[in-house]
C-alpha cells in the first residue's frame, strides 16, 4: 500500500545542516522560525493563535538510509530504532512541539526549533496539555543514559 500526503506548508529556520540540528528538544529552546502555511490553507489556522504550543508533523525530507539498530549522540549502546528518535526511519515523519509566539498572515512565529530549514509541513494541531494527563511516563533506556551521560 502506497501513502501519498501532499504538504501544507514549510519551515523555515536557521538550522541548514544536520550538524547545526539539536539533539534534543530542549536543545533547540530559543530557536526561532517560521511556519509558511500554503495560502490554500490559509483559512484553517483561523482560532490557533489562543495556544501557546504546536504540534508539527513534518516530511523529514533530507533523511537518509534507515538501519534498525542505531546508536544514539547521548548512549553508547546500539538500540533498536524505533526505540529512538533518530531522523533516518522507513516513513520519515517528524514530530516537534514548538512555541506559538504569533500569527502574520500565512505566516506563524515559532520558538523552540529543532527542524531543518525547507522542512515540509504536513500538519500542524495545538498542542492541548489536557489530552495527555498521565503523568507516570517511564523512558527506557534513556533514562539510564541521561544518568550516566556519553562516554
Amino acid at each position: 500500500m502506497e501513502i501519498i500526503y501532499k504538504p501544507i506548508g514549510v519551515v523555515h529556520t536557521p538550522l541548514t545542516t544536520f550538524d547545526n540540528i539539536p539533539r534534543s528538544p530542549s536543545d533547540g529552546t530559543g530557536i526561532k522560525g517560521t511556519v509558511e502555511i500554503l495560502e490554500e490553507y490559509r483559512d484553517g489556522l483561523k482560532d490557533l493563535e489562543g495556544f501557546s504550543h504546536l504540534i508539527l508533523l513534518c516530511h523529514l525530507h533530507r533523511s537518509k538510509d534507515f538501519k534498525l539498530a542505531v546508536t544514539p549522540p547521548m548512549d553508547s549502546e546500539s538500540h533498536g530504532l524505533f526505540a529512538t528518535h533518530s531522523p533516518n526511519r522507513p516513513n520519515p515523519i517528524g514530530l516537534s512541539i514548538v512555541g506559538l509566539e504569533k500569527i502574520e498572515g500565512n505566516l506563524i512565529h515559532v520558538v523552540n526549533l529543532d527542524i531543518l530549514d525547507g522542512t515540509p509541513l504536513l500538519d500542524l494541531k495545538p498542542y492541548i496539555p489536557e489530552y495527555g494527563e498521565d503523568t507516570e511516563f517511564q523512558t527506557g533506556w534513556f533514562g539510564k543514559a541521561k544518568k550516566a551521560g556519553p562516554e
